[in-house]
């Protein structure tokens, strides 16, 4: 007899409809009886993970590829381990949905003293702490369930910040009734006279402005400015540039693109394409320590306009409520009815920088520009992988995912697996370093289980260079064990499905790459590097932690 129609198919049948077609997690006695209704669902694929933080890391790596992500713990234990992956996603407002199947509703009611409980009958505690990373957070009953699934997800996908959902085990076979409509985003429009008090303000601003610069960063990708940017300027030529965060919004071969702007660590004549404009259209963007080399940017609040999700600044005017969207349409607009008299200065982005006939961070680089093509997906971890990637110039349509807010050593080889899954023919390329990899490293046995093939490239320079940078050079703190990189594909897979090289000069290097054009397997690069090795710009910014975190401003 087929099951009658439940809660947890109406939960399934929802995040189908949010474009979410695999759930990452682990399996955990209080969601067992859910994830049978997963397996029998004919569109959304269970996704089992090593552990529920690569999990959460996997499902953000996925929503950066295809808009929102979900996974899926046990009570307690599972959604702790979870919660530093769910952090990253809130902190970098990357919706993904984390499902948490709890107790029963009479054992919660009842207080009983459960196993994955603090032994106290409070089954709320970790409700609480969800709740400080979340955009909406619901507790399922059979009276609320469809309606707090239908809010959470919506709240979830109009912040781009994650959601939280307690889903108790008897709560997810309640019957429940199939959604007759899709779930629609909430919208908001501003009032017109709003809009046209803006256009106002931004035609007084433009009055005779020669040189205007456009600054994007990843919150502009997070609400779908991408694709109107870069429409922006092919059809208006203006220095334009990324942070680090937000890199891969533009196509980074046109006109204009000034490279990877990093504050004072961006090299002279890029920061002056940005900096020395008259006015700076910043889209999107927050300034923080790692991706400014220490807040040194020098940009001025009358210099620039700044649109944000909650609304926009000009000078001391601030339009609150106003969404992103229409604010960039309507900047867009007028500074094409001014763009004759615009100059643009002839910039390109500085060249990789030569280094000796060694294999090292220069040539390293300089390799890696020569060999990514476009639609490549690149995963870059947030140490020497994340500071040397910001150099690059990248191909046309390339998805560049790093995480430099939050900045969780690992999060790179489980977002990778997530990404892989959510876009499984284009190449995806993984650069991390040594240290970073030993955290997550477990999830290359779930990529060859399910015959994923990412380039995975292992940066081995014998430790956390990054800490070495910023402090301790030589104490061992900053150490790790040393590992056989290209064993480990093969231990972790029976099938011994995976290529695996280790290169120690530059031309070995490039022979590898050049086999690795349209990978066939998984294929394992370790890539030989001096210890004390840093890309220029990790110099600057490690230079500046260390400067801040020893209490000097």
């Amino acid at each position: 007899m087929a099951q009658r129609y439940c809660v947890a198919d109406y939960l399934l049948d929802r995040l189908s409809q949010s474009g979410i077609n695999h759930l990452f997690g682990v399996p955990g006695d209080y969601n067992l009886q859910f994830l049978d209704n997963v397996i029998a669902h004919p569109e959304v694929a269970w996704v089992g993970c090593a552990n529920e933080l690569n999990a959460a890391y996997a499902a953000d790596g996925y929503a950066r590829c295809k808009g929102a992500g979900a996974l899926l713990t046990t009570f307690g234990v599972g959604e702790l381990s979870a919660l530093n992956g769910v952090a990253g996603s809130y902190a970098e407002h990357v919706p993904v949905l984390h499902i948490v199947g709890a107790p029963a509703s009479g054992a919660q009611q009842r207080g009983e003293l459960m196993h994955h409980t603090v032994g106290d009958g409070d089954f709320r505690h970790f409700v609480r702490i969800a709740s400080e990373l979340c955009a909406a957070h619901a507790v399922l009953t059979a009276d609320n369930a469809c309606k707090e699934i239908d809010r959470v997800l919506r709240e979830m996908h109009s912040a781009s910040r994650p959601g939280y959902l307690m889903l108790p085990a008897d709560v997810a076979k309640m019957p429940a009734i199939r959604p007759e409509n899709a779930l629609t985003k909430t919208t908001h429009s501003a009032d017109p006279a709003l809009l046209e008090a803006f256009r106002q303000v931004v035609q007084q601003r433009l009055s005779g402005v020669k040189r205007i610069a456009l600054l994007a960063d990843y919150l502009a990708q997070r609400f779908g400015l991408k694709r109107a940017l870069q429409q922006w300027v092919h059809e208006i030529p203006l220095a334009h540039s990324s942070l680090l965060m937000g890199k891969g919004i533009f196509n980074e071969g046109g006109a204009g693109f000034t490279g990877t702007y990093s504050g004072a660590a961006t090299a002279q004549a890029q920061r002056e394409a940005i900096e020395g404009s008259d006015l700076v259209i910043c889209v999107g963007v927050k300034f923080t320590d790692t991706t400014t080399a220490g807040f040194s940017q020098h940009l001025t609040p009358g210099q620039t306009i700044e649109v944000m999700p909650d609304g926009v600044r000009i000078g001391d005017r601030s339009f609150s409520g106003l969404p992103m969207a229409e604010a960039v349409n309507i900047l867009y607009r007028e500074v094409r009815q001014i763009q004759h008299q615009l100059t643009l200065p002839e910039i390109k982005p500085a060249p990789l920088p030569e280094g000796d006939a060694g294999l090292d961070q220069h040539a390293f680089w300089l390799a890696i520009q020569a060999w990514l093509r476009p639609g490549d997906i690149v995963v870059v971890d947030q140490g020497t992988a994340a500071f040397g990637a910001a150099t690059l110039t990248l191909p046309d349509d390339v998805t560049f995912i790093v995480q430099p807010l939050w900045g969780s050593i690992g999060y790179a080889l489980a977002a990778a697996f997530g990404a892989q899954t959510a876009c499984p023919t284009r190449r995806l390329v993984l650069i991390t370093g040594d240290g970073a990899a030993q955290l997550t490293i477990q999830e290359l046995g779930s990529m060859l289980r399910d015959d994923l093939r990412p380039v995975v490239i292992v940066l081995n320079n014998d430790g956390y260079t990054v800490e070495r940078a910023i402090h301790g050079a030589e104490q061992r703190y900053n150490d790790i064990a040393p590992w056989d990189w290209t064993a480990l594909p093969h231990a972790l897979d029976i099938h011994r499905k995976a290529e695996c090289w280790q290169v120690s000069e530059t031309v070995q290097l490039q022979e590898v790459l050049a086999r690795l054009v349209h990978p066939a397997r998984l294929s394992l690069v370790e890539v030989m590097l001096p210890k004390q090795d840093l890309p220029e710009l990790l110099t600057a910014v490690t230079q500046s932690l260390g400067a801040r975190n020893g209490g000097q401003a």
